[in-house]
């Protein structure tokens, strides 16, 4: 399984669902691989927001090595999952792909714990609260991304 997470820049939200996914798959010694991506390229070659850094890091996790990329048409191939935080990155992430692709693999992460609500995950850079509520969203998130995936396996 190859997730990527997908946000606006890369920066905050999907860095910090990327951190939280890949320490889940460690403690939980699965054979999968995550990345993240943004649907921008004004932080290209960042490293994560030092806000999102403190929070995932109280949390046990270093996100500190990562740097920001742009989603691009490679990614809809690569990748078994795309989860996005918000329409703007579906919608992006979709064009980006191309109209004769129908983004099978693209989801908004937040409708594995409320189905079809296609609830955003808040972007939070514009403030200075709201980082630890996203990692909570998130956290819960990728528990019930990774119990879904591992249910699907079960019942194949």
């Amino acid at each position: 399984m190859k997730i990527l997470f997908v946000c606006l820049g890369n920066i905050c939200r999907s860095p910090m669902a990327e951190g939280i996914m890949r320490k889940k798959i460690r403690e939980r010694d699965l054979d999968w691989e995550v990345d993240s991506a943004g649907t921008s390229s004004w932080h290209t070659g960042e490293a994560p927001d030092k806000r999102a850094q403190l929070v995932v890091k109280k949390h046990g996790t270093d996100i500190s090595m990562q740097r920001s990329r742009m989603f691009d048409f490679g990614d809809s191939v690569e990748f078994d999952k795309i989860l996005v935080m918000d329409e703007s990155n579906f919608s992006s992430v979709l064009e980006t792909i191309g109209l004769d692709n129908e983004g099978d693999n693209v989801e908004y992460i937040m409708d594995y714990l409320y189905p079809g609500e296609k609830m955003p995950v808040p972007d939070p850079y514009f403030g200075n609260d709201g980082f630890e509520e996203v990692y909570q969203m998130l956290d819960q998130a990728c528990d019930a991304f990774i119990e879904h995936q591992l249910l699907k396996k079960e019942v194949e």
